[in-house]
């Protein structure tokens, strides 16, 4: 068995990532140092699907309690301890070896451009190598594994400055140790790297992808809504829409796919067709937020992460002013859902739901068998897999269904179609009776 070794901090405000308080702020800076570490140790668990390892973390500052709670009870945890960088670093790998670990590999979390394949070549390479390092551009390194403790490479180096690599390697070439170097990478120290960070958040790809059928009223705004986003691939999946839909969107320049009707088969229709690594399915009346796209990509990246969705608001047809005051009903359905979201875990397809594409595969779309409420059951395999994250920022969607049959009739159709699931009435009987309403 092998280890891999996470140095991390609690994220309280104002003690981590100082160096980066005057721009970002104390929250800021602690956002930062959250969103890093939670991507690392993502990047990491996708690691031991694939390899013989266990995944330590390091921390500094809060307690036990709170790293568990913040990250999961999946992982060993262990203080830092006192000493500078050399000394904790030193005491983690001694400690690992002692405990029979053959290979440890030890990461920081400030590199934002690492990925899982790096950690894959980590290994290959210590199977012929003593030493293995990840080259950083300021002079350090973003990782180091090693095969056998050898302390000398923690002492006397110059910390924190341009020289630590070079200061690494010439400890090694001394005792005639073995070494590979890694493709070398940017990590985050100053202001002027935070731009690293953007750049690895808009790596991943996200397909948007958008059922539609005679959609002609709502298709244009939601489009140019979703264009908004970066790095991302919009789908319209129409199943014979006659009112001009299809040209509008076209219009646009999105891609329109053909597929025979059907929620579920649509949906599935413009995953076969997506090259996005994330995939966010948006109903063709609803309006995502502002900043959608970083949303998503720092939501995945959140510990034991299965599907994500948004809040959700009603109404995009009004000002915000209207919202308040018209159809007052309409606030006690979203409190529902937010209550809902939150507290079972359950997200609707009404609140944009998205999650790796990968994930979507293994478990093999949506259930084409279910003429109804395919979102509902697919969210429920996905949360035996892992959690349901809420973004805390609203999808707004239309409110023409509640205008259509009422807010309290719409809601108790809702749940009469979940309770006759439950109950184990055919899904093609409560589709008839759903469309019969």
């Amino acid at each position: 068995m092998d280890r891999l070794i996470v140095f991390t901090r609690y994220p309280l405000p104002g003690q981590t990532k100082t160096r980066l308080i005057p721009t970002l702020g104390e929250i800021g800076a602690a956002d930062l140092q959250t969103q890093m570490t939670e991507r690392t140790v993502d990047i990491l668990t996708r690691v031991t699907s694939q390899l013989p390892v266990d995944i330590e973390i390091r921390f500094a500052g809060g307690s036990l309690r709170q790293m568990r709670r913040w990250l999961g009870n999946q992982f060993s945890y262990r203080p830092q301890g006192n000493g500078d960088l050399g000394d904790r670093m030193a005491r983690a790998f001694q400690t690992a070896f002692r405990e029979g670990y053959q290979r440890v590999v030890t990461v920081g979390i400030d590199c934002p451009h690492l990925s899982d394949r790096d950690i894959i070549h980590t290994w290959e390479n210590l199977q012929n190598s003593d030493l293995v390092l990840g080259p950083a551009w300021d002079g350090g390194y973003y990782l180091i594994g090693l095969r056998q403790f050898y302390p000398q490479l923690f002492q006397g180096i110059t910390w924190g400055s341009e020289f630590v690599r070079q200061e690494t390697l010439d400890i090694a070439d001394n005792f005639n140790l073995s070494y590979h170097l890694l493709s070398p990478k940017g990590d985050i120290d100053r202001p002027e790297d935070l731009h690293l960070w953007e750049d690895a958040l808009t790596q991943e790809k996200i397909s948007v992808i958008i059922p539609m059928l005679n959609e002609a009223d709502t298709i244009t705004a939601t489009l140019a809504n979703a264009q908004t986003g970066e790095n991302v691939e919009i789908l319209v999946v129409d199943s014979g829409s006659e009112d001009g839909s299809v040209a509008k969107a076209e219009d646009l320049g999105v891609r329109v796919i053909k597929s025979d009707r059907g929620k579920a088969k649509q949906m599935n229709a413009g995953a076969r067709a997506a090259t996005g690594d994330i995939l966010l399915f948006l109903h063709a009346d609803t309006l995502l937020p502002p900043g959608y796209d970083r949303w998503i990509r720092r939501t995945v990246r959140k510990p034991n992460f299965a599907v994500g969705a948004f809040e959700l608001a009603i109404g995009w047809e009004e000002s915000d002013r209207t919202r308040q005051t018209g159809f007052p009903q309409l606030r006690w359905v979203e409190w529902g859902v937010k209550w809902r979201s939150h507290w079972l875990q359950l997200p609707y397809g009404d609140q944009a739901l998205f999650f790796k594409s990968d994930r979507f595969q293994d478990l093999g779309g949506f259930p084409e068998e279910l003429p109804i409420m395919e979102d509902f059951v697919f969210v429920r395999r996905l949360r035996k897999l892992g959690k349901a994250y809420i973004v805390p920022e609203s999808v707004r969607t239309s409110a023409r269904r509640w205008q259509r049959l009422g807010v309290l009739r719409t809601t108790a159709i809702n749940q009469v179609m979940i309770l006759g699931y439950f109950l184990g009435i055919s899904p093609t009987k409560l589709a008839h009776w759903y469309r019969k309403r």
